[in-house]
């Protein structure tokens, strides 16, 4: 079997041979689960400088540093955790069994099971997390994987196929490379279980690909994750840390902060407090090698779009450090905060990605929780302020993927909690007890006792006079 399958036709025979090589091993055991999630955590530490390199040429400029932080420690910390309680997770869970049979022996439990192989299309901007991240998930539930890391970055992609080649046995974990035409043909197949992580409009032909062969999907999106700065909110706190958030990956990270909502009367100051924290951060640009690139000129050029399309619109824009030209070949750029721009801006309806944000200035907290919920549900919510009746309520009325509170993005390092989307943001979780049910399949059993009095009851055909009046006595309402 080729260690980097590029055609449709070799996906699809290994697929086969997986899914046989499952059926053909049945149980899979907590300590085969344990030590094939080691060896991936063996390629992490192993090769955790390559992998930096390679996604540093891949962006054209993206500390190693960062991809280490983000890609290498996050996917670890995933990992490690699968690994550590994936036994206490797979244990048989005992049900409670309907009267009188609870009485007469009868017993119930469900078991979680693997659904075989689970096929997960990673993405650009996190190529190695949004890989390896569920893949934790899907290992510790028992399950043997295909991966399909991004075209974007092929050198990543090329280096995670060699590299888990050299671990793994392919009816294990299979590594699949090439572009648009094998994602298509990857989303087609009849896997037991698909992750997407991308954008919510391609995530619409995965979908529609998966429902031909009945898979069950999780998708992993984005969309336009808000921030409301309520009155109550140190405002210097807010900004430093918003700016912060704007500085990872350069917003290329699908809950970064696309729109930024701020009382009125405050609007000015909160800029001014932002503009001071970014530059302090980020005192430079074109030269600074704490900046990650744009990914390539085609995202360049739409992120520069959406801002000139507002500008144009009459929007007011200000540029963090300071405005440059852009440079398709050196695609480090400033951030770009869009003020107030008309609500008809397609910066106002598509996920930036990119280094740009919109500030939108408000009157009151139930406007913004209705701007919101006009749109699309978004991956991430955050809350900036110290009234803990405002934040209720803000929580109780808004749906989001997740929440941070008086910060952003922390939540999604949460390893034992879910992270995932809703309506257009996506579907399905992975990340703790809660990745594991994900890809594992709930299977009740009841074992009957040996005694059956049906026949005594009265409850077999023919039926007695008395069948019916039996039943209708227990309809009630206790």
């Amino acid at each position: 079997m080729s260690c980097a399958i590029s055609c449709a036709d070799g996906l699809a025979a290994l697929l086969l041979e997986q899914k046989a090589a499952f059926n053909a091993q049945g149980a899979v055991s907590a300590a085969q689960r344990r030590a094939r999630i080691q060896r991936v955590i063996d390629i992490l530490v192993d090769h955790h400088l390559a992998l930096a390199e390679a996604m540093d040429a891949d962006f054209g400029g993206r500390p190693r540093g960062f991809s280490l932080m983000n890609d290498v420690l996050g996917a670890l910390g995933s990992l490690k955790h699968a690994r550590d309680h994936l036994e206490s997770w797979m244990q048989d869970e005992p049900r409670q069994v309907f009267s009188p049979y609870d009485q007469l022996g009868a017993q119930a439990w469900v078991m979680y099971q693997p659904k075989g192989t689970v096929g997960i299309l990673g993405t650009w901007n996190a190529p190695l997390y949004t890989l390896l991240s569920p893949l934790a998930s899907a290992l510790a539930a028992g399950n043997r994987a295909i991966l399909k890391p991004s075209e974007v970055v092929p050198r990543t992609a090329a280096l995670v196929a060699r590299l888990f080649a050299e671990l793994f046995d392919p009816l294990e974990v299979g590594v699949v490379t090439g572009g648009a035409d094998l994602a298509q043909a990857f989303t087609a197949q009849p896997f037991d279980h698909l992750v997407f992580t991308g954008s919510t409009a391609v995530a619409r032909s995965v979908m529609g690909n998966a429902a031909q062969n009945l898979v069950p999907v999780t998708l992993e999106l984005g969309g336009k994750s808000p921030v409301i700065v309520a009155r109550s909110a140190d405002l210097a706190t807010a900004a430093f840390r918003i700016a912060l958030s704007k500085t990872t990956n350069s917003g290329q990270v699908c809950i970064n902060p696309d729109l930024v909502y701020v009382a009125r009367e405050q609007l000015e100051a909160f800029i001014n407090a932002f503009a001071g924290a970014y530059r302090g951060f980020i005192p430079e640009v074109s030269d600074n090698p704490d900046v990650v690139a744009v990914v390539n000129p085609q995202h360049l050029a739409r992120v520069e779009n959406l801002v000139d399309q507002a500008r144009q619109a009459g929007a007011r824009v200000i540029s963090l450090p300071y405005a440059q030209a852009v440079d398709m070949q050196n695609r480090r750029r400033p951030l770009q905060l869009v003020i107030d721009p008309p609500q008809d801006s397609l910066i106002m309806h598509e996920e930036i990605f990119g280094p740009a944000m919109v500030v939108l200035p408000y009157d009151e907290v139930d406007q913004v929780i209705a701007h919101i919920n006009d749109r699309p549900r978004p991956l991430a919510l955050y809350y900036f302020g110290n009234d803990a009746l405002e934040q209720r309520h803000v929580l109780e009325h808004t749906l989001s993927g997740g929440v941070t509170l008086n910060d952003v993005m922390m939540h999604a390092a949460l390893h034992d909690a879910p992270f995932g989307g809703i309506g257009g943001s996506g579907m399905g979780h992975y990340h703790g007890r809660e990745g594991f049910l994900e890809f594992s399949h709930l299977r009740t059993v009841l074992k009957a006792p040996d005694h059956d009095p049906r026949g005594e009851w009265g409850l077999l055909p023919p039926y007695s006079e008395h069948f019916e009046a039996a039943m209708l006595a227990q309809i009630t309402r206790d």
